[in-house]
This record gives structure tokens, sequence and C-alpha cells, in this order.
């Protein structure tokens, strides 16, 4: 049996993909346990949690609809919302910074790339948590499905469909000429 490049480069391949999911799950969980642990979680996460819910209240006020802002509690017209953690797009954002950073691109780009991917699912969780509190003022009924069926799904895959568009944009490895 003989060996030539083009055998080896589905192997090669698959032990690429293989060090890339690796990656991603240690980085994932890192994450993960990094934002869970009580300091991280109450000195960086609360606020930033507060920080979404005030700005969503301003985005609310602007619309008109009548709110207050309590840490991370929107209140307003007999209802409210209290965003926690689940649904600040924190896991979201996990999800995507440990695929950048795992994906076998330039450091630079990794870095830029989730910058941009972060600030990208923020703006998108506004969409979320403003269209969630309108919804539930006006429309209740719809509330707890377009909470847990829709934007729970939109915005992981949002993040997913970001990751797939970044990493196509990464320059691909130079491969040996063929023999």
């Amino acid at each position: 049996m003989t060996s030539s490049p083009e055998a080896g480069r589905p192997r090669a391949a698959r032990l690429a993909s293989y060090w890339f999911l690796a990656r991603f799950l240690v980085l994932l969980a890192a994450l993960y346990f990094l934002v869970a642990w009580r300091p991280v979680n109450d000195r960086v996460i609360v606020p930033l949690t507060s920080n979404i819910a005030r700005v969503s209240g301003l985005i609310l006020s602007a619309i008109g609809e009548p709110i207050t802002v309590s840490d991370t509690t929107i209140s307003g017209g007999g209802f409210a919302v209290n965003i926690e953690n689940g649904c600040n797009g924190i896991e979201a954002a996990l999800l995507f910074v440990s695929a950048v950073l795992a994906f076998p691109a330039l450091w630079r780009s990794r870095l830029l790339g989730a910058v941009a991917g972060l600030l990208a699912i923020q703006l998108v969780n506004f969409v979320r948590v403003v269209s969630l509190f309108w919804i539930g003022r006006h429309h209740p009924a719809l509330f707890q499905s377009s909470h847990t069926v829709i934007w729970q799904s939109a915005i992981v895959l949002f993040g997913v469909v970001l990751f797939f568009l970044w990493a196509a944009r990464q320059p691909r490895p130079a491969r040996a000429p063929a023999e």
C-alpha cells in the first residue's frame, strides 16, 4: 500500500477539525467557569446586565413606553422583566468568542473578530430585550413563546451565523502543491 499527499489530506483535515473542537470546548468551559465565578459574576456580569437594562430602558422610553429601570428589572404599564443570566446575551457571546479564539486564524483577526462579534451580539440582544418587553406589555399571551422559543434560538443562531461569516473571511492556509 502506498501513501500519497492526496490520501493524507482528509486525515489532516479531520485532525484539524478535532483540534478546533477540542480548543473550542476547553475555551467554552473555561469562559463559562470564569463568568460563573462569583467575583466575576458580581463585579462584571451583574453590572453589565444592569447596563443592558438601562440602555434597553432608554430605547423603550424613546419609543414612548412608560418604564422605570431598577438594577436589572424594567417595568412599566403593568408589566416587568428581569434580565437574568441567560437573557443578557452572555451565553451567545461565550459560544461565539470560544469559536473565534479556537479557529486557526491570525491572533489579530481573532481578537478583532471577537470584539466585533461581542458588539454585534449585544446590539441584537438590545433588540431582543426591547421587543420582549414590548410584546409582554402589549401582547402578554405571546411573551413566553417569544422569549423561550423565538429569541433564545435566534440569539444563539445569530452567534453561530456570525461565526461562520467571520470564519469564511479568514485566509485559507497555504497547501503544499500536489506531486
